[in-house]
């Protein structure tokens, strides 16, 4: 079973990048009002994250989140969805929630600045966003993010 496609409201911008590393469809909202918020979850078929009680008391659509810690977080997500993975996936952009496709190097030596020297497709894996064309790679920022996902995969000790 996948997990639903979310809308994270503007107190979960952290969760959002976080749960959009591990693949999920995380659409990060800000500005909006409740009833804005909650129309668009109906038209678009998602479920609200929110730390906002009187907006989860309006709606069923609304998952709330008690806990200000990203871990507790991400935790409570997974406890709710135990089919959300703890390991980063390079399917969605943590940008703008656009879908990652794989990317050869030297395809584009304007945006290809900010990659790491050396390589090639064969030696390292390059992805890039299909809507803002953000370059992503497999480096020590993504042993980083493994290293916290599975933590917060782990449930504390009583």
């Amino acid at each position: 079973m996948a997990p639903p496609r979310w809308l994270a409201d503007e107190m979960l911008g952290r969760l959002a990048r976080y749960l959009r590393f591990v693949g999920c469809d995380t659409e990060y909202v800000r500005g909006l009002s409740d009833d804005e918020l909650l129309g668009r979850a109906q038209a678009e078929d998602r479920t609200v994250l929110s730390r906002d009680r009187g907006l989860a008391r309006r709606s069923p659509r609304v998952f709330l989140l008690k806990s200000p810690a990203i871990s507790e977080q991400f935790r409570a997500v997974r406890r709710a969805w135990p089919e959300v993975p703890a390991e980063p996936q390079f399917v969605r952009c943590t940008v703008c929630n656009g879908r990652l496709a794989p990317y050869r190097r030297g395809t584009d030596r304007s945006r290809e600045a900010g990659l790491p020297p050396g390589g090639d497709a064969t030696t390292r894996s390059l992805f890039a966003c299909d809507v803002c064309g953000h370059l992503y790679w497999d480096g020590s920022h993504t042993a980083r993010i493994r290293e916290r996902l599975r933590a917060w995969s782990e449930e504390p000790s009583p």
